[in-house]
């Protein structure tokens, strides 16, 4: 068994490769550089952790991960559930470092449990709508929180009702400057991205890529400027010096009270965590027909963590514009993300100096320009057109997110979500069913045109039924057989049924006993074989007024055949 990742023999085979992933790479450690100071400052934390936190992290998910081209480290929304998570903690202290650090080994630890246990299949219970409404109400939150930085204003508080309280007790003011700068820096942001015009002239690859380098640019002109006008001196906050060596690797200092408090926060950063890397990660795999594992990804996601809990880093994933931006630079492999961590460490230790003095008016404004994607109106577009149901938990999600904090938003729209799901078993379909012309073909007589018999009730249960449905089912079985007095047997079609639980063969055995006291009989047709095994060790069988078919068209037949048979013909 080789302990050399997968993508090392794809390089041998292709080595044509090597030279894209290495200029993609390189050009990767340059553009994030900007959004992963921006993100630490996000989470309340030294600008620098967001570089600690792009480079280890990111060689462990190289080398274990299950995605070709996830680019792993900050992103906005881990960073901002950081910042809600220790929002009881002076923000920036060497207490709330060291508990960001410790979270970040939490979350790391609850992957890696997943992935042992398996749990990849967690995802599936996460419905679109709430994955997308948590996921908006974080990016207006983020935006929100930017305004400090943007205009200057006293914003602070991980919740509107609490950013609300806070502005009223403290007031709302302005900086001039630093709105002067920022408003501005955004505009420009905002031109380069949405007024196509300025770049038509330019193939479409080449127009992406200058957008990009615009912001390298903005960031050069604004450190510049900054510098040589002493902005500082106008009340305008600055990036103070980055440290140009690389913290010593040390396991994160553990308190037991201190992890018990930090649990829920944890489960929630990890489950978002998962989402939003396996998300962007398994939907490139599929349309490139690539291989990608649920709990493989747990595991890489949750190794990277404890690895950026390790090297002063905080709770890191795979972000959609981090590895959007990275597919578009043509990333192939795992090698372009080793090629981007060591183009940051060598840009941290040479010219990380070169950073000083860059306002964080331009850095709200570039993380506002990343926040302002995140907001997914389109799903909810989607899910009002087609399925109330997401559309509900859209609007839960994001109202309580951005109301009351985003671990209660999460909470909310999951528990939503679990409801609404409760109660879609629990309005089962029962279709009244009929005959095509003389095919073997049955359906609803409300859609078809199809053949009934008056003596003969065909029902179909196009749900499984357990003790959450059983009453719902019994209660409209009855109530089909009332309005058919004619129908002396009653086929009940299983086709859809792949589970009974001992509260739903109660009642069928009930309603059973009820069709016999009343002279009528109970067939089942076209009952699955793990339902038949679980039939077989109870009593309905054995006191079943009527037989079990293998189709509907059998059951039919031979009761058709049976009622000739009385009639003698």
């Amino acid at each position: 068994m080789t302990i050399l990742p997968d993508w090392l023999n794809t390089l041998k085979q292709q080595p044509k490769l090597i030279v894209n992933d290495l200029s993609s790479g390189l050009m990767m450690a340059i553009l994030v550089i900007p959004q992963s100071l921006g993100y630490a400052s996000l989470a309340g934390l030294p600008p620098i952790m967001g570089l600690y936190a792009s480079i280890v992290p990111t060689l462990v998910y190289a080398y274990i991960g299950s995605s070709s081209v996830s680019a792993l480290g900050p992103v906005a929304v881990t960073a901002i559930m950081t910042s809600g998570a220790l929002s009881h903690y002076a923000s920036g202290s060497m207490q709330y470092i060291m508990l960001s650090i410790m979270l970040a080994f939490m979350v790391g630890v609850i992957l890696c449990l997943s992935s042992m246990l398996r749990l990849g299949w967690i995802m599936q219970f996460v419905s679109r709508g709430v994955a997308s409404g948590f996921v908006s109400a974080a990016a207006v939150m983020i935006i929100i929180s930017q305004l400090k930085n943007l205009i200057g204003a006293p914003i602070a508080g991980d919740s509107l009702t609490i950013i609300i309280n806070n502005l009223l007790h403290d007031g709302f003011y302005i900086h001039a400057e630093t709105a002067l700068l920022g408003l501005a820096t955004l505009s420009l942001l905002f031109a380069n991205r949405h007024l196509s015009f300025l770049w038509s002239w330019l193939p479409k690859s080449k127009a992406d890529f200058a957008k990009r380098l615009v912001i390298i640019i903005v960031v050069m002109i604004g450190i510049i400027f900054a510098n040589q006008l002493h902005w500082q001196e106008l009340g305008i906050h600055l990036l103070e010096p980055l440290p140009t060596q690389l913290p010593a690797l040390s396991p994160p200092i553990l308190s037991t009270d201190t992890v018990l408090k930090m649990i829920p926060s944890a489960l929630l950063i990890a489950l978002i965590a998962f989402i939003s890397s396996s998300t962007v990660a398994g939907s490139y795999a599929r349309i490139h027909q690539q291989p990608f594992n649920n709990n493989k990804e747990l595991l890489g996601l949750g190794l990277a963590n404890i690895a950026s809990s390790f090297s002063g880093g905080f709770a890191v994933t795979g972000g959609i514009s981090r590895t959007s931006l990275n597919i578009s630079l043509g990333a192939k492999t795992p090698f372009a993300s080793v090629i981007c961590a060591i183009g940051i460490l060598s840009i941290l230790l040479f010219f990380g100096q070169y950073l000083t003095g860059l306002p964080y008016a331009i850095l709200s404004a570039i993380i506002i320009m990343s926040a302002i994607q995140m907001v997914d109106l389109d799903t909810l577009k989607d899910a009002i057109k087609h399925d109330g149901a997401d559309a509900w938990c859209w609007i839960i999600s994001f109202i309580t997110a951005i109301a009351f904090g985003l671990n209660f938003g999460l909470s909310a729209g999951m528990l939503t979500s679990f409801v609404l799901m409760v109660h879609r078993s629990q309005r089962v379909n029962i279709a009244t069913i009929g005959q095509i012309g003389n095919s073997g073909h049955f359906r609803d007589i409300t859609r078809y045109k199809a053949t009934t018999v008056d003596d003969l009730l065909m029902l179909r249960i196009d749900e499984s039924i357990y003790f959450g449905n059983a009453t719902t089912i019994h209660n409209t079985l009855r109530e089909r057989c009332f309005n058919h007095p004619k129908a002396q047997e009653i086929i009940l079609v299983m086709t859809a049924v792949n589970h009974l639980d001992l509260t739903a063969q109660d009642m069928l055995l009930n309603f059973n006993q009820e069709l016999k006291q009343q002279g009528r009989c109970l067939h089942l047709a076209e009952v699955k074989g793990p339902v038949l095994d679980s039939l077989k060790n109870g009593k309905l069988i054995s006191k079943l007024s009527g037989k079990v078919f293998l189709s509907t068209k059998q059951a039919m037949d031979a009761l058709n055949r049976q009622k000739n048979d009385w009639y003698g013909l």
